[in-house]
């Protein structure tokens, strides 16, 4: 990727968190403070456990080839409890080793980015566990991050200093 389509604002802005996909949106600030508060909720106040939802929005990064999206991701899907191990798996085609709980949630985003829906029987792999709001917030956070990992391709972000990229595969 070469450099970014639409550059980052420079200097300190208020209220704009210091990493370029916000500096970038602040180049449109009524949609930075529409788009903080939509996705802001999901990871801040969202009936999601932190790591469920990181699993999702990893695979969904990966899906979408949002190398920005997933790398930083795998900073906050460690601090939810992925293990590396996890993160390298969920940029992988397969979808082995997973557990039930896991590989519905794997299987979700994968039936989500390739088809734009998600197969019958996947929904009641997930509607085993999750209440049907937990469900709708599951469609939102990956239909979320689905928009913000073509949004950071098409402007073409650029990842900050020390931000993850893509695991290294296992040999």
């Amino acid at each position: 990727m070469g450099e970014p389509r639409i550059a980052p604002v420079e200097g300190d802005f208020e209220g704009v968190f210091n990493t370029n996909v916000f500096r970038t949106l602040a180049k449109h600030r009524p949609l930075y403070d529409r788009f903080n508060r939509f996705a802001g909720y999901f990871l801040f106040k969202g009936l999601l456990p932190a790591r469920e939802r990181e699993v999702v929005i990893l695979r969904v990064g990966w899906r979408s080839e949002s190398v920005y999206e997933f790398g930083q991701h795998t900073r906050i899907g460690r601090d939810a409890g992925l293990t590396d191990d996890e993160i390298r798996r969920l940029a992988d085609e397969s979808t082995g080793g997973w557990g039930e709980a896991d590989g519905a949630l794997v299987a979700f985003a994968d039936e989500l980015c390739i088809t734009n829906t998600v197969s019958d029987v996947t929904w009641e792999r997930l509607a085993a566990r999750w209440s049907e709001a937990e469900l709708i917030e599951l469609l939102l956070v990956a239909g979320c991050y689905r928009m913000v990992s073509g949004f950071l391709n098409g402007v073409q972000v650029q990842r900050e200093p020390g931000v993850a990229g893509w695991p290294a595969p296992t040999t």
